[in-house]
């Protein structure tokens, strides 16, 4: 990347503004804004986040909002009630308060003599879940939005659920957050009041998975600030951007699909990163887009920001199975409109244990035979993370190992490139030995040496087939028709490889699996897999515009004071039959230069099995965070154990809070959620 300090404007900071909500509780907001605003206001941008902008964010913070003041916006980074400097308590993720927090804070925003009125909101993940969510609720100076990593249906398509099925990340992400909602403020900002407020969100703490578990169907709670709802709430102008190797690579298209506002979508090869700091690379110099896209539509610039392609996504290029890359091979194609003219739906019959291809013919009427499989519960120790972060490495691995538990087809050798843009689906003729069942599916581009890499994947529980979240139990033996919709990508196949089709009953632990093993008969000629197909000849709108270089501000200043660890480990004992991934995320300890302060921040999650034992499987997530200045030593501890047996789930979670080795703070939760068809 590289570092620009000659910006058209001069700014100035405040580190630490304190804005009022009608109920008394104060957020914290970091402004960064031209000097010449004092006498000439500027659009303000809000990025709205729980993730500390004292510390733990402030590296990334000082890259990009520095570099969009210093083209002339007030860059305003707040912490959502409870979290950093904030008051308050944070309780769970997109509540109505945090909601109506955010449109209190851009009316603040908005009547600062330092802002002209126009106001746009930004971010990545939860700050892009912010900025759609608040943005359905129409707030009047909120004039357009920018967003990276996000979902707009929190029940389908986020880290909870997946076609009904529930995913580890339900586990994970929750203790991520039991660790952030519980740190303290900082005493060098707040003073003494530290200690009651850091108690005041131990107190009032609960491992957010027991609620993420209780909604286990498509009820209010998920609908609740999922804009898919009604795509008709978001009034303003929306720049979209995700990347394919993340777990939100769906929603940018959606959007285009659904909106009816000026919109723009940009999809990369990225994991869950800002497009200018995206791993796999390659980078693009997304903040000057962003500029351009504030500068029409907060300023009124004629630049032709709207120009050009509605989508513009990577075309990625075969590579081997990796479970990180420094880069995806590949090229810029862009689509004028989404869904697309040039994109053909070709659906490919399934016969025994292969795609049916051009000529080939398959059983229509229904008499097909039955394939089946049962797999065992090691199938998905490879699936990497739902959302890949490229750090450790956290892609998907060789899947050869994975289609030996699975039922494969296989395409003909290749004779000309197939491209294909968009989402794959399933069309499953089916039947299954147990009332509550999964399948997932993965496609696979299979080199000619047999190395199979995965190219996209989905997981649908079968008693939600009809797509409402409802559940239906299954009855053994019948014959269902089912639809499983995959991630989208864009990815070549090359002459000479093959396309490959796997279907599981477990994919553990990315997804947990039912209460017991599930034989599944899928039966040929009747199932088929629909490929949205991109014409290699077709033209990439070219010439597209080139995306810069990566920019942005200089860094804030950091000393490592001990050595990060990552690890990706799976273990498997063959006496006691008992497997284990395990995964290390493990920052280091980090000394702020400019406030003086060692952070500290570990991750350790683990996913057990034993056997063929379906409730045997177990998720754990355990946090160290810790905050230390001279005399001043602070650290928060966590760990989340979720089981299950066929009937419910078991929740077993510790928080302990330390001031230096004093344990000064400590609770202790077991509880159990029944299983809803799940």
């Amino acid at each position: 990347m590289r570092y620009v300090g000659n910006l058209p404007y001069a700014t100035k900071e405040e580190e630490h503004v304190l804005i009022p909500m009608s109920d008394g509780v104060r957020l914290s907001a970091r402004v960064w804004r031209p000097a010449s605003s004092d006498d000439a206001p500027v659009p303000a941008v809000l990025e709205y986040i729980p993730y500390r902008k004292r510390d733990l964010s402030s590296v990334r913070d000082s890259i990009h909002h520095p570099y969009i003041a210093g083209h002339g916006y007030a860059c305003v980074r707040v912490d959502v009630r409870g979290t950093g400097e904030s008051e308050g308590v944070l309780r769970d993720e997109y509540l109505e308060v945090e909601q109506t927090d955010a449109e209190e804070v851009l009316a603040w925003l908005a009547e600062q003599p330092w802002c002209d009125g126009s106001t746009g909101m930004m971010g990545i993940s939860w700050g892009a879940f912010a900025a759609l969510q608040v943005a359905a609720r129409r707030p009047p100076s909120l004039k357009a939005i920018v967003i990276s990593s996000f979902t707009d249906d929190r029940y389908a398509d986020d880290m909870h659920y997946m076609g009904g099925a529930m995913l580890s990340d339900n586990l994970a992400e929750a203790g991520t957050m039991f660790a952030y909602a519980t740190c303290p403020p900082d005493p060098a900002v707040v003073g003494d009041r530290w200690r009651e407020m850091w108690h005041e969100r131990l107190e009032g703490a609960r491992p957010w998975v027991l609620e993420w578990l209780r909604h286990q169907r498509r009820d209010d709670y998920w609908k609740h600030a999922s804009v898919c709802e009604n795509y008709q709430d978001v009034r303003c102008p929306v720049l979209a951007s995700s990347g394919w190797a993340d777990g939100y690579s769906n929603a940018v298209t959606r959007l285009l699909g659904n909106l009816d506002v000026p919109r723009k979508g940009l999809i990369g090869p990225w994991s869950h990163k800002y497009p200018h700091l995206g791993e796999p690379g390659p980078a693009i110099g997304y903040l000057q887009e962003v500029v351009r896209w504030w500068d029409h539509w907060l300023k009124g610039e004629d630049n032709g920001v709207m120009e050009g392609p509605m989508l513009r996504a990577w075309m990625q290029d075969s590579v081997p199975p990796s479970t990180a890359y420094e880069e995806r091979p590949g090229r810029w194609v862009g689509e004028p409109d989404w869904p697309s003219p040039h994109i053909e739906e070709v659906s490919r019959p399934l016969t025994r244990h292969r795609i049916a291809w051009d000529g080939e013919a398959a059983d229509k009427d229904g008499s097909g035979e039955a394939m089946t499989v049962q797999s065992p519960l090691s199938v998905g120790q490879f699936a990497g993370k739902w959302a890949s972060y490229n750090a450790p490495p956290d892609l998907p691995y060789d899947q050869r190992e994975e289609d030996g538990g699975s039922l494969v087809f296989d395409s003909p050798r290749l004779t000309e490139p197939v491209e294909i843009l968009g989402s794959p689906a399933i069309d499953l003729d089916l039947s299954v030995s147990e009332p509550v069942a999964t399948v997932a599916a993965r496609i696979s581009d299979v080199a000619p040496d047999g190395r199979a890499t995965r190219v996209t994947y989905g997981v649908l529980n079968l008693t939600r087939r009809d797509g409402t979240g409802e559940p239906e139990p299954l009855e053994p033996g019948r014959r269902y028709r089912a639809t499983l919709q995959l991630n989208g990508v864009a990815q070549c196949f090359p002459p000479g490889h093959r396309i490959r089709l796997s279907l599981s009953t477990s994919y553990w632990p990315l997804a947990w699996p039912p209460p017991r093993p599930v034989l599944l008969s899928v039966y040929e000629g009747t199932s088929a897999l629909r490929l949205p197909v991109r014409p290699v000849s077709e033209p990439d709108n070219a010439p597209l515009r080139p995306f810069g270089e990566p920019e942005g501000a200089e860094p804030l200043a950091t000393t490592r004071l001990t050595q990060p660890d990552q690890r990706w480990e799976v273990r498997r004992d063959l006496i006691g039959y008992n497997s284990a991934l395990e995964i290390v995320k493990d920052r280091g300890t980090v000394r702020y230069e400019d406030i003086g302060l060692d952070v500290g921040c570990r991750a350790f999650e683990r996913y057990t099995s034993t056997g063929e034992d379906f409730t045997s499987v177990t998720g754990e997530s355990a946090w160290t965070m810790s905050f230390a200045r001279d005399d001043w030593d602070v650290s928060v501890r966590t760990r989340t154990v979720l089981r299950c047996d066929e009937d419910g789930f078991l929740v077993d979670a510790t928080l302990d809070g330390y001031e230096g080795e004093r344990r000064v703070f400590s609770r202790t939760w077991n509880e159990t959620v029944p299983r809803d068809w799940l």
